[in-house]
């Protein structure tokens, strides 16, 4: 079953086929198709999410996952949240993101902080009952970037229980603890009767 993931992150990509393809589904990109992703103009995960994921259905004419996540730091009040990605500035990258985020938590002693996924699935754009899936995954900001894998902040998110950051870790370990990994089973749980349903 062929599906658009409403993303031109080309790790996210990697992870989400990773994570699906044992399911059947046949993840294409934004990039596949020649298309850019939607305006992010919401202030909530999901509502994000939810506009990615309808664009995509709409211009690709496929069933559409789309997946909006990002960094949630207690002592910055949820910070850099659904601005994760674009925390430094629009043209921001993540060691720009990962300098800004050092820096705003360059006082505080309480470094704790949690990734956060939504995941959506519409079986096409104007679906009434999309699927809605979460994750989240626990850790710590650390004092300076560990790790040369992953992508975003996985360098200075810090996993106290496996004493690696997410930057050190092996794509399948990460991949079955992250808020994405736990997202997608979420998400497949949901969807698996639907599916075989279908095929």
């Amino acid at each position: 079953m062929d599906v658009i993931f409403a993303s031109g992150n080309a790790g996210k990509v990697s992870e989400m086929q990773q994570l699906l393809a044992p399911f059947g589904l046949q993840l294409k990109s934004l990039k596949d198709f020649g298309l850019s992703g939607a305006e992010e103009t919401a202030t909530t995960f999901v509502e994000n999410a939810l506009i990615k994921a309808r664009a995509a259905a709409h211009s690709a004419q496929l069933p559409a996952i789309a997946d909006d996540s990002g960094l949630v730091v207690r002592a910055l009040n949820g910070e850099p949240g659904v601005y994760s990605a674009r925390y430094a500035g629009e043209d921001g990258n993540d060691a720009a993101n990962n300098t800004k985020l050092l820096a705003q938590l360059s006082n505080q002693e309480d470094r704790r902080a949690y990734f956060f996924c939504c995941l959506v699935f519409l079986q096409h754009p104007n679906d009434p009952t999309p699927k809605i899936a979460f994750g989240r995954w626990h850790g710590e900001i650390l004092q300076q970037p560990q790790g040369e894998g992953g992508f975003g902040y996985d360098p200075l998110f810090y996993v106290a229980d496996q004493r690696v950051t997410a930057a050190q870790m092996n794509s399948t370990l990460k991949n079955q603890l992250s808020h994405r990994g736990q997202a997608c089973q979420a998400l497949l749980a949901q969807l698996q009767n639907q599916i075989w349903h279908h095929a």
